[in-house]
């Protein structure tokens, strides 16, 4: 594509890291199966736990750690393989988990994206809950949610996939995430467990907990990605504030504005604009942005995370969703917000 344009939708996928890629390249030249017994394979292995080790350190846990290809997989292992009950999930979840566990009770939430923990019960529940919603970037406070499951006894699922990397991991049974969310390479994931005990074993790598042979130059770039740092995220925080100021003086309503939000993400609704009607101006305009998560965001059904949060269906079709990275500029913001005032007037001139 050409350089000109503006990438606002990292919250889909974000540029892979240069120092992921370097990491990558040079494990390229370890390409011997990590399970073979040889040498060669003996110095794979070391590769791949060395990596292993690094993500935990970087992350900040504990625990064990299992390779996947993203966290799609992830959440499908904590969900299918938990030694636990009846499967709670909030509504505004990731379609991960809602493809994944189709036949678990749904959590309701407020007007402000919160998750309602009253519904959960029965012996050893498993509720999974998305630490930063896709769509809206609203935070839910996980550290006071785990400690409700557990006074339940139940176990927590955190879809940590918008926030692995960016913000600190808070206390839960099970953790998804996904390398290409933070700068590392697509296809690379993990599902942080407390303990395997608390997963049925499945056979194959990974401890007996998943069968095929790890990627491992995608795992090395997850790595490298992780010891990054997130320094940045200050600066995004700062873009979107400034992002905010404009849309919101060009009439635009703020989604769930005044609620803990992860800086990375903001989702707008131009009033009187269906949200296709508005890609295809900022795509012209040479801006990628999107309409939802990029899961759903090809499809013409409304958001269902905004329907959960007690929103209009006519209302929540005029909303677009922006995501920051590392590479997003004060000009880009600017531009960005031109692009809107320039469609919000069109609209009351017409």
């Amino acid at each position: 594509m050409p350089q000109s344009r503006i990438y606002l939708d990292h919250a889909a996928t974000t540029p892979v890291l240069p120092a992921a890629r370097e990491a990558m390249v040079d494990a390229l030249a370890r390409w011997h199966n990590p399970s073979s017994p040889h040498a060669e394979g003996r110095a794979a292995k070391a590769a791949l736990e060395d990596a292993r080790a690094r993500i935990s350190a970087a992350l900040g846990w504990s625990g064990k750690l299992i390779f996947t290809s993203g966290a799609s997989e992830a959440l499908g292992i904590a969900l299918f393989r938990a030694k636990a009950g009846p499967r709670f999930v909030s509504a505004v979840e990731h379609d991960a988990v809602t493809r994944a566990a189709a036949d678990a009770d749904i959590l309701p939430v407020g007007s402000d994206g919160m998750v309602d923990l009253g519904g959960v019960s029965g012996e050893r529940p498993l509720v999974a809950v998305q630490h930063a919603n896709n769509e809206t970037g609203v935070l839910q406070p996980l550290d006071n949610l785990a400690a409700e499951i557990r006074a339940k006894g139940g176990l927590l699922l955190a879809d940590c996939a918008q926030t692995a990397g960016k913000l600190p991991l808070l206390d839960a049974d099970f953790i998804a995430v996904s390398a290409h969310k933070f700068g590392g390479p697509p296809g690379a994931g993990a599902l942080l467990v407390r303990d395997l005990a608390l997963l049925e074993p499945s056979g194959g790598q990974e401890q007996g907990n998943r069968a095929g042979t790890e990627n491992l130059p995608a795992i090395a770039g997850m790595a490298a990605a992780l010891e990054e740092g997130r320094e940045w995220l200050l600066e995004a925080e700062r873009l979107r504030t400034r992002l905010e100021a404009r849309l919101a003086a060009a009439g635009a309503e703020i989604i769930a504005g005044t609620c803990p939000r992860i800086a990375t993400i903001g989702a707008y609704r131009m009033p009187g604009v269906p949200s296709d009607a508005q890609l295809i101006q900022f795509d012209m305009s040479g801006i990628a942005v999107s309409a939802g998560s990029a899961c759903s965001s090809g499809s013409l059904k409304a958001s269902r995370i905004l329907a959960a949060m007690g929103w209009e269906e006519a209302a929540a079709r005029e909303v677009v969703r922006v995501s920051f990275g590392r590479s997003t500029s004060e000009a880009e913001i600017d531009l960005f917000a031109d692009a809107w005032e320039r469609t919000a007037s069109r609209r009351r001139a017409a």
